[in-house]
């Protein structure tokens, strides 16, 4: 490259990963850099834009630091342009001095259970891009007419699908939901939400300020079984170690276990050391079988709980937890 010459750098990928990079290489004076972003889809910002849950305005805003960078001089924006079928690696690599991959995983972590793949049984990122408008996930037909819905995940993921199932009119109309995804939430005949998670309390992955919302829903009572927060030895000797979020949301969880339900429309119902096993039914109005278990290793409990206690009802799956 000649002294004269700026960097030329080719950017797939056009979430936070993507700009921050380009940032970087365009704050660079000795070399100077431009930078040229590509992007499969017609908009940037991936995951702010189509990943995060919408009534979360406040963590969408740092587009606004995408658009800064989008601002600077050097920096060209190409959507609709999908490495491997519109340009190939090599020829990116001939035309531009370094080519940098900025894009997450493209498919979800699987269960391996049995009836995983029956209608009705959903990968939360298919759900999420569906309410976010997602173009490649417009036309999957979300059946929400079952009274109970059972979210697979102990992570902030499972919890926003909980939460916006849960929402009110009041609540979900103001954000960036899609037109179509508000009138089948509302729509929805959904009056329990089952939140299971396969580790227990001290090791749940949401954080703190999720679980508070989930405390604070209009239309929905958050239900959770005290037996379900008793700690065996190993998870209270890890609790003493962790980090204050485990100990906020063990305390979140304990005020929740001890308020009674106020009768909302909703149930919105956490339980905790309980690992799926197998997804019953033909069609979709089948059952998640699940099975008790430690939260620490050691063989699982048996299910004192009668079959018609067991969770039924539409799944939305998370990575589990």
């Amino acid at each position: 490259m000649s002294p004269e010459r700026s960097l030329r750098v080719a950017v797939v990928g056009s979430g936070p990963a993507g700009f921050y990079a380009s940032g970087a290489l365009l704050a660079s004076a000795e070399p100077p850099v431009e930078v040229d972003m590509f992007d499969r889809l017609p908009t940037p910002w991936g995951l702010v834009r189509l990943g995060v849950a919408p009534d979360h305005p406040k963590i969408k805003s740092v587009s606004r630091a995408f658009e800064k960078i989008a601002q600077r001089p050097g920096f060209r924006f190409f959507g609709n342009v999908e490495v491997g079928r519109d340009v190939s690696h090599e020829e990116l690599s001939e035309l531009y001095d370094a080519v940098v991959y900025a894009f997450g995983a493209q498919s979800d972590r699987r269960m391996g259970i049995p009836g995983e793949d029956l209608p009705g049984s959903w990968p939360a990122t298919a759900f999420v891009a569906w309410y976010n408008g997602h173009p490649d996930y417009q036309e999957l037909p979300f059946d929400l007419s079952s009274e109970r819905a059972v979210v697979i995940g102990n992570g902030n993921v499972a919890v926003d699908v909980a939460r916006m199932l849960a929402l009110t009119a009041a609540e979900i109309e103001p954000t960036d939901t899609t037109d179509e995804a508000i009138a089948a939430i509302l729509g929805a005949g959904i009056r329990e939400i089952l939140v299971l998670g396969r580790r227990g309390p001290a090791q749940a992955a949401f954080t703190s300020p999720e679980l508070q919302e989930l405390t604070e829903l209009e239309g929905a009572d958050l239900v959770v079984d005290a037996a379900d927060l008793e700690l065996d030895a190993a998870s209270a000797a890890a609790l003493d170690d962790d980090t204050a979020l485990a100990r906020r949301n063990l305390e979140l969880l304990r005020e929740a276990a001890a308020r009674s339900a106020s009768g909302k429309a909703k149930t919105l119902r956490l339980r905790f050391c309980v690992s799926p096993v197998a997804i019953l039914g033909d069609d979709p109005r089948r059952g998640c079988r699940d099975r008790p278990q430690r939260a620490r290793r050691g063989p699982p409990r048996p299910d004192p709980r009668p079959p018609d206690r067991r969770a039924r009802g539409d799944s939305l799956r998370d990575r589990p937890a």
